[in-house]
């Protein structure tokens, strides 16, 4: 049997441990499984691009796990009543091929994913770091702000939306948690003052959400929004202003911020931080760039979090998926034996 947490599981276990809570330890298990990067077998996604949107497996495994996820990214899908981004991800025992757990995986994502962004700004933002612009109201800002508090500290939020009803969502959904929020009329507004920016935009375009002159000395850029060839959300003249750090780097050459730019452009991954071959933030004057696009590690993480957090808790149920004849060799005598009757 294999174990399965849908929707209304996911949505109690958010309800009973918080968002904030759960992103902030599974900062640590991602943070502990980015340290151990070489024990990994890992591949870029594998994306079937249509004119609606993308659809997206991304697989990985270690020694003794594999698994997988299964993700879409359809930009236009909010104006027809359906989610930008939905997934399911699997985990399966390397060992015997089975899989072992299921789970719905847009909510999760969306926690893995701010949990990614605190876990590398916890070393990458200055430690005083008090203020975050978060350019981009979408679906992934509030658990964004949320990450944020519970990894840094951050309290002050200034948000910007090219729709003022994302931006009032986000207040709405806020305001009773005890940020201080400053709704801004353009990005450049919501980044002055700010010691960290996310951008995390939709629109699949060649964009430049954030500029050059919105850049400040000492601010730490996370940019989550540019995760597929032809999106973008920086002035490319800001990836000269700092490092850019990156998750895998033969997918965010193709995905990132640094796919408009020359092969070469030095880029470090951000597993070398962890394990002190290169260097984080060196001064409190430096720009530092995350150049995040996403990667199946952290959806390992975020699984292998969910499952060992949700043991005991009767928030799982056991699903009938894989077929067990008793005799391993004769699936067609199973497949054709009859029902027994009740």
């Amino acid at each position: 049997m294999t174990a399965f947490v849908g929707v209304q599981d996911m949505v109690e276990w958010i309800t009973r441990r918080g968002a904030e809570t759960i992103m902030t330890e599974m900062a640590d298990t991602i943070e502990a499984d980015f340290r151990r990067w070489e024990s990994f077998d890992k591949s870029e996604r594998v994306a079937n691009h249509t004119p609606f949107g993308v659809i997206e497996l991304m697989p990985i495994s270690d020694p003794d796990t594999y698994a997988f996820k299964y993700v879409n990214g359809h930009p236009f899908n909010p104006g027809r009543g359906y989610q930008t981004v939905t997934a399911f991800g699997v985990l399966a025992d390397v060992h015997n091929g089975y899989p072992v757990f299921l789970a719905e995986m847009t909510m999760l994502t969306a926690l893995r994913t701010a949990a990614t962004s605190a876990m590398v700004a916890r070393r990458l933002a200055r430690p005083d770091s008090t203020t975050m612009a978060m350019i981009g109201a979408g679906s992934q800002a509030e658990f964004q702000a949320l990450a944020f508090r519970g990894v840094l500290g951050i309290s002050r939020l200034r948000v910007f939306d090219v729709d003022p009803a994302a931006s009032a969502k986000f207040v709405r959904n806020l305001e009773s948690r005890g940020f201080d929020i400053t709704v801004c009329s353009s990005a450049s507004e919501a980044a002055a003052g700010a010691d960290v920016v996310t951008t995390c935009t939709a629109d699949k375009a060649v964009a430049q959400v954030l500029t050059d002159a919105d850049v400040a000395p000492g601010m730490h850029i996370n940019t989550i929004g540019g995760d597929c060839p032809g999106k973008t959300e920086l002035d490319p003249r800001i990836l000269d202003r700092g490092p850019v750090f990156v998750e895998f780097t033969p997918q965010t050459r193709v995905e990132g911020e640094i796919q408009n730019v020359a092969s070469d452009f030095p880029v470090t991954e951000f597993w070398r931080v962890l394990d002190g071959t290169a260097p984080g933030r060196t001064s409190t004057e430096q720009v530092t760039i995350f150049d995040s696009v996403g990667f199946a590690l952290e959806d390992f993480s975020a699984l292998r979090h969910l499952r060992a957090d949700l043991a005991g808790s009767g928030l799982d149920t056991e699903i009938d998926l894989v077929a067990a004849p008793d005799d391993p060799k004769d699936l067609f005598g199973f497949a054709t034996s009859p029902v027994p009757v009740a």
